[in-house]
């Protein structure tokens, strides 16, 4: 009675490394330090509490499916401001949207971008490789074919989608790309985004750009998808970038972000809220809508993960492989047997971290570009976060 199209749903990252190590009790003499998981330890700023409180009375109310318009100005406002957009390109009706986080927007882009048939034939979603599970998931929503772009070290740990096959480029409806990317935390430069965005106006396929990372760097702040449209010209036509509070903010428990670009998506992704999925509630829209105001909290953010860097480099920094990544929160060392170092680990330092394979499949090559790594989350204060990486540094 279970349709089959829906196997890929057991087969995301955490799921796999539950399984991995099921059998495997943790130390029990050590505290746990999950630095498996991206998810952020430190607080949200605490106006969002009060605002959600002070909105009580509004829980009573549907929310609008697209998020109300003072949210929408707020996002509109933040991306003019973080990326130079010009004046007027952003229109708060017509190109933004909320949405209930990235995870739940990335996985409906495959129903929503994805046609039964492209050019007569199945279609297909690029996807880097590792990947997100979302992206994934999408491929399934959409029953088209995910095709794989190996992130190596070769290619900075960012796939070029000009190099897939045109054959394959016809075929391909949307095409996933993830800047600061995960795990490996590089940036894709402006030129890289904008190859991107000519190529999917070529082969008429949507490039949704995942940049929910792009606020936790050091340095130069990473370049965006619609900055490269812009640089473009003045279409934001087959592009789409998704971004959430759970990162930038400390605020995964919000569920919330927004998605903005191309204005058909954005008017059919509102059509699809009101049929079959979840707005944000209006209180939390509210917070929502504050936090992409304030700057401060996320100046803080960077300082305590860039804090957090400086002490991953004065404990792994000896190693061999390691590399500071150049935005996001996670460590990738290399590893010649990542799943058993991960059981080792976690039976005998009770930390828990993933190997990178997990995240990954095989080519056609039956190559795992994620195989000779491990993903370590910089994500505790700085006190566990010195801990937990002092109880593993020995076994690289």
């Amino acid at each position: 009675m279970i349709n089959p199209a829906l196997q890929p749903l057991s087969d995301y990252t955490f799921a796999r490394l539950n399984r991995m190590l099921e059998n495997v009790e943790p130390a029990a003499d050590k505290r746990p330090i999950l630095l498996s998981v991206g998810e952020p330890q430190i607080q949200p700023p605490a106006f969002l509490s009060e605002i959600v409180a002070a909105n009580g009375n509004l829980w009573n109310k549907y929310p609008p499916p697209k998020g109300d318009l003072a949210f929408r100005e707020a996002v509109t406002g933040w991306l003019n401001r973080r990326y130079g957009m010009p004046d007027g390109m952003l229109d708060p009706e017509r190109h933004v949207t909320s949405i209930s986080g990235t995870r739940e927007a990335l996985y409906q882009l495959g129903f929503l971008a994805v046609p039964e048939r492209k050019n007569g034939q199945q279609p297909v979603i690029l996807m880097p490789n590792p990947l997100y599970h979302s992206y994934r998931g999408a491929a399934m929503l959409g029953r088209a074919e995910p095709v794989y772009m190996n992130a190596t070290e070769e290619n900075n740990f960012l796939p070029h989608p000009e190099n897939v096959a045109p054959e394959i480029l016809e075929r391909t409806a949307l095409c996933f790309l993830c800047t600061p990317s995960n795990p490996q935390g590089r940036v894709a430069t402006l030129d890289y985004l904008k190859r991107a965005i000519e190529l999917a106006r070529q082969y008429d396929f949507m490039l949704a750009v995942d940049e929910c990372y792009a606020e936790i760097y050091r340095g130069d702040p990473p370049p965006g998808g619609l900055q490269a449209a812009a640089a473009l010209g003045s279409s934001l036509e087959n592009i789409v970038v998704l971004h959430s509070l759970s990162k930038r903010s400390s605020a995964p428990g919000m569920r919330s972000g927004f998605l903005a670009g191309d204005p058909e998506l954005v008017k059919r992704y509102g059509e699809y809220i009101m049929f079959g999925s979840a707005s944000t509630p209006l209180p939390v829209l509210h917070a929502a809508t504050a936090l992409w105001k304030d700057e401060a909290h996320v100046e803080a953010n960077r300082a305590h993960y860039a804090e957090n860097w400086q002490i991953a480099s004065r404990v792994l920094g000896n190693k061999a492989g390691y590399r500071e990544a150049e935005a996001g929160f996670f460590v990738c060392m290399p590893a010649d047997d990542a799943a058993g170092l991960t059981k080792q680990i976690w039976r005998e330092q009770a930390v828990k971290i993933v190997p990178v394979g997990l995240m990954a499949r095989e080519d056609a090559d039956c190559v795992n570009p994620g195989d000779p790594y491990v993903r370590i989350a910089l994500v505790y204060d700085t006190e566990t976060t010195e801990e937990g990486l002092r109880r593993i540094a020995p076994y690289f």
